[in-house]
């Protein structure tokens, strides 16, 4: 583990106060482990935003599977996806829906573009794209 640097940081009383509260109610024990997290994040953001190098992501997809075609369709856009798919996990919610979680990995553009088409598809009825990095 890296050396770990102490700086500070000054922020208005009222916001330090609205951002204790937070981080104790998400159970954070100190301000630093928040502040890591933070950091953490924005950089994945911003790795997401230009786009430079490999990505990981999640497309999670909630669909009526009774809709004619929709989980062939989605399974040949997986398979022609120019992005590596990691791994998918299908759940059966109850007699009309499911739910179908995939793990991707590669270009954050071609990620988003496939998360798209999945989205977009007659028969889905909400999707999302999560988005983190491989390292």
């Amino acid at each position: 583990m890296a050396e770990l640097e102490r700086f500070g940081v000054s922020m208005p009383g009222d916001l330090l106060e609205q951002f204790d509260e937070a981080i104790e109610q998400a159970g954070y024990s100190n301000r630093s482990e928040a502040m890591r997290d933070m950091a953490r994040r924005y950089l994945v953001r911003r790795r997401w935003e230009r786009t430079e190098g490999e990505v990981v992501g999640t497309i999670t997809l909630i669909y009526d599977h009774h809709v004619p075609g929709v989980e062939r369709c989605l399974t040949e856009i997986q398979h022609d996806a120019g992005v590596s798919v990691v791994c998918s996990t299908h759940v059966h919610l109850d007699h009309h829906n499911c739910v179908e979680v995939i793990v991707v990995r590669g270009e954050a553009d071609e990620i988003r573009s496939l998360a798209d088409r999945m989205i977009s598809m007659r028969g889905v009825k909400h999707g999302e794209l999560g988005c983190t990095a491989a390292q």
